[in-house]
């Protein structure tokens, strides 16, 4: 399986990097937009039974475009971590640390993993809260939605929003670390 991966990137390097940025582009970009646009947006809608209403389903297209480039990110990481050989450079066969600028690059590459997993679990808890508000508002229970929306856009978006732009720097760190 490491053969492929390092053939795989060997191969087709340009594209791989491609969709891996434009894919973290386009999930923390969409992030920004709903949080700093949208968000203010939708809170002009004075029936607030309507707002909330508009907040799910904004929250529900997004998560339906940002969902398939999740995907291709964790797939071109895990192609990128194993094709440009950071665990090579970092350790021996026995897992002994042969070179020691190497290992903190190695390093850096699970911290930008664990990341980008954190933000994917957040979002699938997001998509959770977002169909249970959608279930709620049907229900008429406006109070149960707003606070499953609410939770959403104070803090789960922003973290997401955070920890997107730490990955994306890492990503740069790494793409310049040799």
């Amino acid at each position: 399986m490491k053969e492929f991966l390092v053939q795989t990137f060997a191969d087709h390097r340009n594209v791989i990097v491609f969709l891996h940025v434009i894919s973290a582009v386009i999930w923390v970009g969409g992030m920004i937009a709903i949080r700093f646009a949208t968000h203010q947006s939708l809170a002009q809608i004075e029936d607030p039974k309507l707002r909330l209403e508009r907040a799910a389903h904004t929250l529900k297209r997004l998560f339906s475009i940002v969902w398939p480039f999740v995907i291709i990110l964790i797939l071109t990481a895990v192609i990128m971590a194993v094709g440009l050989g950071f665990r090579a450079a970092a350790m021996d066969a026995s897992g002994n640390v042969i070179n020691e600028y190497a290992m903190g690059i190695y390093n850096m590459v699970h911290v930008k993993e664990a990341i980008w997993l954190i933000m994917s679990l957040n979002l699938a808890a997001m998509m959770f809260r977002r169909r249970k508000a959608e279930i709620a508002l049907r229900e008429g229970n406006i109070a149960v939605a707003k606070g499953m929306l609410e939770m959403i856009a104070k803090y789960m978006v922003p973290v997401n929003i955070v920890l997107g732009i730490c990955a994306i720097f890492i990503g740069v760190t790494l793409r310049n670390a040799y």
